[in-house]
């Protein structure tokens, strides 16, 4: 089922197959046009931030943030990324070698005072590549994908071009291009039917993104994902790896650039004009609230850093948004602050 005719702003519709929804989704597949009637609008978006063009349903201009309810923020750091070797510290929920402690230190407490008293659950990664400085909270929480599965899809895509040694088609650029670049939900049907479940697993092995777990009979939005594997799934897309070679990585990271104005929200606030901003988000509602989930890279400038929040249980999708975006402001605020990336000698 489409929500939206081709060639509008894409939907987050967590089907593939159209005209069918699972069972427990019926609220979803009955509501979601009344959400969006009683919005004022003929299409949703989901993605990146740029300047004009339309914010996803009921979206304003601009949000203040809410508070309220409660939040399994607290989390704890875990796995530190596999390149690293030096000496770390970890301080609250994010470690770093000893010269960046002050880093971690502010990092791990700015993000849980963006959480703190969040209705619904939340997971956030991050992972600095420069300073190696890392964040995760509630990191092996399975959330509902809605779109940014279709990053994991055009990651399997260009896998499976590059064993096969074939370049991709016109049809699946061009396909790939409104997948990306607009969420558009027919595209990402044909391309996860194109790919097909034992190539995607397939990608996801080679990745390592164990703790995936695909949408069964064709529902692709309702693949369940985690923040820790979403972090994988970035380091893949900017840091050099076996599994995607460089043209694939700068392929999809080139249309997770080009983000329709409107879908440029979520992890990119706050962002500084001198990073590139690299971002795919997803969101649905269900009979527990809206999910809202935002992955991404910001590059350029001698910056390289990797953010993944996602959220469900969320009161309203302004609400999951701005949870969102509070996290996202925090990063790169301490991200971008001089005084913080100044190393420690002592340590």
């Amino acid at each position: 089922m489409t929500l939206f005719p081709d060639g509008e702003a894409g939907d987050d519709d967590p089907t593939a197959p159209r005209g069918k929804k699972p069972a427990h989704r019926a609220a979803w597949a009955l509501g979601v046009g009344a959400t969006v009637v009683a919005a004022g609008v003929t299409a949703v978006v989901t993605g990146i931030p740029s300047a004009s063009a339309a914010r996803p349903a009921g979206r304003p201009a601009s949000a203040s943030a809410s508070s309220g309810g409660t939040s399994e923020a607290a989390g704890t750091a875990t796995a530190v990324p596999a390149a690293t070797t030096d000496a770390r510290v970890r301080m609250g929920i994010c470690t770093a070698p000893a010269e960046y402690k002050a880093l971690a230190a502010k990092l791990s407490a700015d993000i849980q005072a963006a959480l703190r008293g969040r209705t619904g659950h939340q997971a956030v990664t991050v992972y600095d590549t420069v300073t190696k400085v890392s964040c995760y909270s509630g990191q092996d929480r399975h959330f509902d994908s809605a779109s940014i599965v279709k990053a994991i899809t055009l990651g399997a895509l260009l896998y499976w071009h590059q064993e096969t040694g074939t370049p991709l088609s016109s049809w699946e650029k061009s396909q790939a291009t409104l997948m990306i670049t607009q969420s558009d939900n027919d595209a990402a049907t044909d391309l996860w039917n194109e790919v097909g479940m034992t190539r995607l697993q397939r990608f996801l092995d080679a990745a390592k993104m164990s703790q995936t777990q695909l949408g069964q009979d064709g529902y692709w939005g309702l693949t369940q994902v985690t923040a820790h594997d979403e972090m994988l799934l970035l380091e893949l897309l900017a840091l050099p790896n076996s599994v995607l070679t460089e043209s694939s990585r700068a392929y999809e990271l080139g249309l997770m650039s080009q983000v329709i104005s409107g879908q440029r929200w979520g992890t990119p606030a706050g962002a500084p004009g001198t990073v590139t901003v690299h971002v795919k988000n997803g969101w649905l509602p269900d009979d527990s609230g809206w999910h809202i989930n935002s992955i991404g890279a910001f590059t350029g400038k001698g910056k390289n850093y990797l953010m993944a929040v996602l959220t469900d249980d969320s009161p309203s999708e302004d609400y999951g948004i701005d949870t969102v975006e509070g996290v996202a402001k925090a990063v790169h605020r301490d991200l971008n602050d001089a005084a913080l990336l100044v190393p420690s000698v002592s340590g």
